[in-house]
């Protein structure tokens, strides 16, 4: 069986800067474990990254979110913590929006995909859903424990939606 892990937006900026929550900061070893699992049995880890510029403040997002952050090259942008550690070891996707499209290709032929990270109700949910559209078949997973959010209640709805669409969300 094939499977990856998607470390989705652990950074600095989602962690402990602009946008941070303590509850981002509180999965860390959670992340660093999973990574740590997945790499000694040979699976594949991708880290995806928020990416924006200095056009930030004029886009549809950042007109609906006036909070600059992840803009690339800056320290807010790079991964955070001990999770940074491992990115070397894994495969980077850049994304400019909530869901990455580039995922898709990235991650087809995969028996099972997990997600961790940050936010679950934002780009966790989005990604989840994008991927769960384009593999049907494949087993996407959502570890409540691994992902965080800035808001607890949207958290837990998020975690609701994704079950009712076929995402397993459980512990591991």
């Amino acid at each position: 069986m094939s499977r990856a892990l998607v470390v989705v937006d652990y950074q600095n900026d989602f962690v402990k800067g602009s946008l941070g929550s303590p509850s981002a900061e509180a999965i860390e070893d959670r992340i660093v474990s999973k990574i740590g699992r997945y790499l000694e049995c040979g699976d594949d880890v991708f880290f995806t990254m928020d990416t924006h510029d200095e056009d930030y403040p004029r886009t549809d997002e950042g007109m609906r979110i006036p909070v600059r952050h992840c803009i690339k090259g800056t320290a807010g942008w790079r991964i955070f913590g001990r999770v940074a550690e491992y990115q070397h070891l894994g495969k980077t996707v850049e994304k400019h929006t909530f869901g990455s499209l580039d995922l898709i290709g990235e991650l087809k032929g995969y028996d099972e995909i997990e997600l961790c990270g940050v936010a679950t109700n934002i780009c966790v949910i989005a990604n989840a859903v994008i991927l769960k559209t384009a593999y049907p078949e494949s087993n996407v997973k959502v570890d409540p424990g691994s992902v965080a959010s800035y808001d607890g209640d949207l958290h837990r709805k998020a975690l609701d939606v994704m079950r009712s669409l076929s995402i397993d969300v459980s512990d591991e």
